[in-house]
């Protein structure tokens, strides 16, 4: 493994991309603890206990602790998450963005720059809601989280959060363009794990306490190790579709003959949905903090709650309908069959052209079904360690739900671009065996 890690540092290009990405991270980092001005944070941070367990506990895990303490990047990435699904649904329904998606690169630039344009606007209307809500927060004691309210304060907030959502933004694409894995992913897993000390550290201290013993913990590791092994085995898990093509004599040469796989991914659509499908929940929260701390704290949005069956069925839900959503977003079947027949390449026993994209349709609907519900079962893992095992949210999530999907999720995609790396300059790879195999 120390020899695996030396030949990562040892190719130059690789090396810079890595230290670039950590670079961006830590600067991620730095902008999350950072507080908008004219803010008590002693008083803010009372103020917030009494919502750890609400819907805003979910969205201060994405932010990584950011919105807790009203950090200039409070917001974090889910302004852009949410317009890229508004974006993505529109280019299924009106002509015009399906009229960029088929134009090729100019289309897909022009998208994006939508999408930009989109996360500045959602950004402005959700940090107003934000200086709503933290003008309406007070303490136990009732000292105000705000030390001077006024235009100026809402002023300076508005455009201090907005301006840090669209940092992060751009932090994310220089990740993508001139780092490693996906800048947008990466900020919200290391997100994610900026709370796992704080949240081992309580662990601990329950341990010493005599609150658990070491029985129980030993077990929620095993439980843990197991839940690891089924995502990864879930997330690399292939169907392969045998494909033949047809040979051909040109002059004196055989072209073609070869038999080979077509593979489609029991998840192809990753960890997207799960990220879809939080953006979606937290849009009640959203409306919430325009109206206030008693809003936020009513008997409705309690549904909304991480220990609420309500919001936890929602969530179940929407990850099977977006993980089908953006699989066929991702992947044309009808596109894979014209590719095919342009190159001569056929299923056995399968007529080439709509019979085969039909063939190939039914059994990605086939395999898509376990994978979402896999997704949506491990997204309940939380619930029921809540329920049955008396566990905090903070750290039950740790052990399924969007926190272990994600982590797992993104780390597999980097380490393999950091895989591709090597092997393309003839080192050992990184994973076992040189390379990361699917299910067989």
């Amino acid at each position: 493994m120390i020899e695996k890690i030396r030949n990562i540092f040892a190719i130059p290009e690789l090396r810079r991309k890595i230290l670039f990405t950590l670079g961006i991270l830590v600067v991620v980092r730095i902008g999350a603890q950072i507080p908008i001005p004219g803010i008590d944070t002693a008083a803010l941070f009372e103020a917030m206990e009494k919502f750890e367990d609400t819907f805003f506990g979910l969205f201060n895990m994405f932010t990584g602790g950011a919105f807790a303490q009203a950090a200039l990047f409070g917001l974090g990435i889910m302004p852009y998450i949410s317009v890229s699904i508004i974006v993505q649904i529109l280019q299924t329904t009106l002509p015009y963005f399906q009229r960029l998606a088929r134009e090729g690169e100019s289309g897909r630039a022009k998208i994006t720059q939508i999408t930009r344009y989109g996360t500045v606007v959602l950004s402005f209307i959700q940090s107003i809601g934000i200086v709503f809500l933290l003008e309406s927060l007070v303490t136990p004691n009732g000292v105000p989280v705000v030390l001077e309210m006024g235009w100026m304060f809402r002023f300076t907030a508005i455009v201090s959060i907005t301006t840090g959502t669209m940092l992060l933004l751009w932090l994310g694409e220089k990740i993508t363009e001139h780092g490693i894995g996906n800048g947008i992913s990466l900020i919200i897993m290391v997100g994610i794990l900026a709370g796992f000390p704080n949240v081992a550290f309580a662990e601990l201290e329950y341990l010493r306490t005599g609150q658990t013993n070491i029985l129980f913990e030993l077990a929620l590791a095993i439980l843990f190790f197991f839940l690891v092994m089924l995502i990864v085995l879930i997330q690399q898990g292939i169907r392969k579709v045998p494909i033949q093509y047809a040979r051909r004599v040109i002059g004196r040469k055989v072209y073609g003959g070869q038999s080979t796989y077509l593979p489609l991914k029991i998840n192809t659509a990753g960890v997207i949905p799960i990220i879809f499908a939080q953006s979606i929940l937290l849009i009640p929260g959203t409306i919430a903090t325009f109206l206030g701390q008693e809003a936020v704290q009513s008997g409705f949005m309690s549904w909304f709650a991480m220990d609420h069956w309500f919001s936890n069925l929602c969530f179940a839900l929407l990850i099977v309908f977006f993980t089908y959503f953006y699989t066929a977003l991702q992947f044309d079947p009808n596109q894979v069959s014209s590719t095919l027949k342009q190159q001569g390449g056929f299923i056995p026993g399968v007529k080439p052209g709509r019979k085969t994209a039909n063939f190939i349709e039914n059994i990605l609907t086939r395999v898509t079904l376990p994978g979402a519900c896999f997704l949506g079962f491990i997204a309940l893992m939380p619930y029921f360690l809540q329920q049955f095992a008396g566990l905090e949210y903070n750290y039950a999530s740790f052990f399924g739900g969007t926190s272990l999907l994600i982590i797992v999720g993104v780390g597999l995609d980097t380490l393999n671009q950091i895989e591709t790396h090597l092997l393309s300059r003839h080192y050992d790879g990184f994973l076992a065996k040189g390379k990361m195999r699917g299910r067989r």
